[in-house]
Order: C-alpha cells, then structure tokens, then sequence
C-alpha cells in the first residue's frame, strides 16, 4: 500500500529520493516548508527513525499510520527512501514541542510493538526559519537527522534537538577541590549569613521578626520528626506477598549495567548470583556494559555465555552511563517481567519468585531491600549498612504503606517488561533510577516496595568515596524534585495521598537542610542583640530543638533494627555506632551534603564520580 492511500496529506514514496545520509522530500514536506503559513510560528523538522537500523518498512508505515491522528491539517509526514520518517510540525514552545514528539515517540513504539518487534524509536527535530526557502531544506533534514542520530546513542525515547556546538574554547576551570570549598563556604553564607543579615537589618527598621522565625525553625523540625516517626511505626507492620499464583511462572530477564574498569572485580559474581536464581520459569540475564578498552574479565565472559546460554554479554559502545546501558539492553530482553540489578548485587535466591507474586497480582514495580555485604570493610561502610536500614527496612516500606508508593527501583527493581520499554531511563539525570520511578508513579502505575525481597551489594568504604556517591544522590534528587514535582502536584493521575508523599519527598525534603540550620543564626542573633541575657534565652531553645532533633535517630535506629536483615541483626554494636554517628556529626554531614548539591545544581556543575567497589578479600 503506498503512503497515499492512507491520507492525502502524505507524500509519494517516488517523491523521495536520498540525498547524503537523510531523504530530500521534493514535494509536500518541502512545500509545506516553504509555505506562507509559518508566518507568525516558525515551524519544526523532525525526523522519526527506528533502532536498529535496517527493520522492514512496513513498521515505518505502521508508525506513520499511528502519528497521522495528532498531525493538524497544515502539518505533514513522509517516509523517505532511507526509511525515515520525516514531519513538518507547527512550532512554539520547547517544551511543547518535546512534549508532542515524545507523543509520537510513544506511537511509533506502540507500532512496532503490536507487530511482535522490539526496536526504539529515536526522535530529531530542529527548528526552521519563519520563511523557510528550498535552500533550507538540506540543511534541516541534515541537522534533524544528526539530532535522532545522538538520540540512538541514549535510546531513551527523548527527542533531542540540534544544537549548535558553538565556541570550541576550552572553559578555564579551577580543580575540584577548590570548586568544593567554595562551594562550602557559599552554603554556609546562603544558610548562615544572610539568614542572620536580614534578622539583623529587621531589627534596625524597628522590625521585630525573630519570634516567627523561631516557631518556622522549631515547626519544621517537628514536621520531619513527626513525618519520620509516622513512616518508621507503619514499617512495623509491612505487608507479606501475594500467594503463589494459579497462572504459570513467565519468562523472566535480569538487566546488569556495569562500567567494567569499575566493577571488574565483581561482575562475574554478580553473573552467578542472578543466574543461580531458584525461577521454576524460564531465565535471562543480559550484562550491558561499557568500559572505554577492552578488559581480560571480557573473555571470561564470553567463556560463562557459552556456558549457560541464558546469559548475554553486551558491549555497548559510545555509552558513558548506566541509563544508556539500560536502554540498549531492552532491545534483547524477552522476559514478561525485567529485574535491575547494578553490577556489586548478589540477590536472594527466592528473588525472581517473590517479585513475580506482587506483579501476578497487579504490581507494575516491585522495589526490594538493598542489604550492604561488606559492613566489614571500614567504619565507613558499617555506617552505610546501618544507614541502608534505616533506609530500606524503615523509611521505603513505612512511606510505601503512608502515601501509597515505592521507590526507587533502580537496583533490586523489578518492572514489568513492556512499562520499563514506554518508561526508559535518561543519562542526563544523576539519579536515572528515581526519576525512571517519579515518571512511572506519574503515568498511574502501581510501584510497591517489599523490604523482605533482598539482594546484597557494596558500600563505598571511604569518607571521599561516601562524599561522592551522597553528593551524586542529593544533586539528582533535586533534579527530580525540580523537573516532576509541579507535574505531579498537577496529574490527575494519581490520588491526593500520593501528592501528598510526592510533597513531602520531593518538596519537603529539598528545604529541610536549609530550614535545619537556621536555630543557629536565631540563636546568634538573641545573643548579639541580648549579650548574657540572650545566651539565657537561646539555652532553652538550643536544648528543645535538639531533644526534638536527636529523638528521632534513636527511634529510627531501634525501628530499623527490628526490622533489618537477618545478617545485620547480629552485629548489635553497629547499630549503636550508627546511633552515636548520627547524633554527633553524620545527620548534618548529609544536610551539608544536600545544600552543597543544591549549589551545584544551580551553577551546573553536573559531574559523575564513579563509587570504587570495596569488594571483600580483594586487595
């Protein structure tokens, strides 16, 4: 069937020749252009393509018949003869724009879907002049072809537009400790002294606002002792899996993203721990790795794969994060349902069994509990394992049964195969996990947090290795809380109680560090206004905010050894430690953490640091 015989509005397959590496449409694309109806909105070139390359055209006309419905009158699609689609849309805002072609995107893969195939579509678009002439026309498709070019490499279902790589200058740049000290000393004067400055500045106007101040400071501690003490009791009680269901155990697939120069060490480990699953189903595993040479553990690799056929190494170039990783293997995934596991994870036995009964029964997400292994290895990496309890025993499984959902789902996460597909994860974001699972929770997707559904990894065993990893976590996080917060605030897809958790999580959260600290400067400034008489005063307020601040950590350590794992629970004298950290320096060491990251984040500065893996009997 020709394109024709589907709607008028698109072009003639003979009306498409190539030209270099895209299609150079000679009529209806090209005159819809170059038409006087762009004149107030300049309009978008966008080019739909299919990876990998060479699919049958059929899923090309498959897709184009799925885009047509949400194309205006004035707007146009082709398919040209190197197998492209190529659109001339209305133009307007980016975010508009990105938000039709991620539509499309959508289409296309529900197409290719519903025809049994596993491909992604990679979107590019550029925008064009008001009045576009047929001189622009070869430079567009060029520019919009190498935009869904760079889209292949990500795979994560992202329209990306051209750019202009502009000045290629080197940008001089002070070293990373340097960078980091300024940016201490900014986070102190922004949580410190201006707080104290507009206190002071008050008072010389006759100003009186330190009394406010105070019951903000002291209610927002009691709102975060409060919130943490309800989430820890509701932990108590979590709730037991489905029972095995009637229907037989499906086809199952393990996804492992390593960056090998990393994780060398332990990759193999983590191979054979996923594959000696106790799954009465069919099991796959696929390694996505990247590594920038090539590495002796590769070999062994491909010794294990032909070993047991279940298992798929997978090399993928020109990737530099996990998400992208990620991505590429789900072209090779056949499970009905699709497990996570980063590279240091050795998951329960009973793993894939478990997860399957929360999704049998309706789950779309399952999120398990992440013990750390190697608790041995420093004080460093006691603290985490405490902490990782605190986390995954008390915190993900009490806010799971509070506001309705779980997080995080990028480790010991298990999805439904065709949702993590439509969802993907993003390489721009530090923390693709939480923003994969925000994104998901706002398509009205059912994410469940299971803390009996263990698997075991690494901490890092060294404050800078700590510092690092926290640093990477808290700035993606505010990425996050920045991109889906007013979304999800907004969705009328999910309830008031999940917006309510969304508030808190990506809200809340995000201000406590700056909140946390300003006793002090209301305790400087009655001291500086009052002398002898303002230490009188500010004692009190010094001891109330602190006993209300500390009987929180003593709580929450007591919840999350109940409720930790069985290994943990014997090593009583961590927990205490942990309980003694917390209340001398590490809870603000995560505070100062998170401010730290909000300043990165507004100046920019997006860095990944790679955590070195502590692997235990490796020197």
């Amino acid at each position: 069937m020709s394109t024709n015989e589907v709607t008028p509005r698109f072009g003639n397959y003979a009306a498409l020749e190539p030209s270099g590496s895209v299609s150079r449409p000679r009529q209806d694309v090209g005159s819809a252009l170059c038409g006087s109806r762009w004149r107030f909105r300049p309009p978008v070139l966008a080019v739909i393509d299919l990876a990998p390359a060479g699919l049958p055209r059929e899923l090309f006309t498959e897709a184009l018949r799925r885009i047509s419905p949400v194309l205006s009158d004035s707007e146009r699609i082709e398919i040209g003869a190197d197998g492209r689609l190529v659109l001339v849309l209305q133009g307007g805002r980016e975010g508009a724009i990105r938000a039709r072609l991620e539509d499309m995107t959508l289409r296309a893969l529900e197409a290719v879907a519903d025809r049994g195939v596993v491909a992604t579509p990679v979107v590019g678009w550029v925008r064009a002049r008001r009045r576009a002439g047929e001189a622009d026309l070869e430079r567009l498709l060029t520019r919009a072809g190498a935009a869904a070019d760079a889209s292949a490499q990500h795979l994560d279902l992202v329209p990306r537009r051209w750019r202009s790589l502009g000045s290629s200058r080197p940008r001089l740049r002070a070293p990373d400790r340097l960078r980091t000290a300024a940016e201490l000393m900014l986070s102190a004067v922004v949580g410190l002294g201006i707080p104290f400055a507009i206190l002071a500045e008050c008072q010389s106007h006759g100003i009186e606002i330190i009394t406010p101040v105070y019951l903000a400071a002291v209610l927002a501690l009691v709102i975060t002792a409060s919130t943490i003490w309800v989430e820890g009791l509701h932990a108590l009680r979590p709730p037991a899996p489905p029972e095995r269901p009637a229907a037989p155990y499906p086809a199952a697939s393990a996804i492992i993203p390593a960056y090998l120069p990393n994780e060398a060490d332990t990759i193999l480990d983590t191979v054979r721990s996923v594959l000696a699953q106790r799954y009465p189903g069919p099991l796959q595993v696929v390694l996505a790795y990247n590594t920038p040479r090539d590495m002796p553990v590769e070999a062994d690799l491909r010794r294990v794969a032909e070993e047991d056929p279940r298992f798929i190494p997978l090399r993928v170039e020109h990737s530099t994060s996990k998400a992208q990783n990620v991505n590429a293997a789900l072209d090779l995934v056949r499970g009905e349902f699709t497990a996570v596991f980063d590279a240091d994870h050795q998951p329960a036995p009973d793993a894939f069994r478990r997860a399957w009964h929360w999704i049998a029964e309706g789950m779309d997400v399952v999120q398990g509990h992440c013990v750390i292994r190697n608790g041995e290895a420093s004080w460093v990496a006691r603290t985490v394992a405490v902490e990782f309890e605190t986390i995954y025993a008390v915190s993900h499984p009490g806010r799971n049964l509070l506001h309705g959902f779980g997080l995080f789902c990028g480790s010991n996460g298990f999805w439904r195969t065709d949702l993590l597909r439509q969802v993907r994860m993003r390489s721009e974001m530090l923390t693709e996990d939480i923003d994969c699972s925000i994104r998901t929770l706002l398509r009205g997707r059912r994410l469940v947090n299971d803390p009996g559904l263990l698997s075991r990894e690494l901490a890092p065993a060294t404050a800078g290795a700590l510092w690092n990893q926290r640093l990477r976590w808290a700035q993606g996080w505010s990425q996050v809380s920045r991109r889906h917060l007013g979304r999800g605030l907004r969705s009328d897809r999910i309830s008031l109680r999940n917006k309510m958790g969304l508030l808190f999580l990506l809200g809340w959260r995000e201000v406590y560090p700056w909140l946390s600290l300003q006793m002090l400067p209301v305790i400087a400034y009655l001291v500086w206004r009052h002398g002898l008489n303002g230490v009188e005063m500010a004692v009190p307020i010094f001891i109330g905010t602190t006993i209300c601040a500390l009987s929180v950590g003593p709580g929450q350590v007591l919840l999350s050894y109940l409720r930790s794992a069985p290994e943990l629970r014997r090593r009583r004298s961590w927990f205490w430690g942990y309980m003694v950290l917390s209340a001398l320096f590490y809870s603000e060491f995560k505070n100062v953490i998170a401010r730290v990251a909000h300043i990165r984040e507004i100046t920019g500065r997006r860095r990944w640091v790679v955590t070195p893996r502590a692997v235990p009997g490796v020197e």
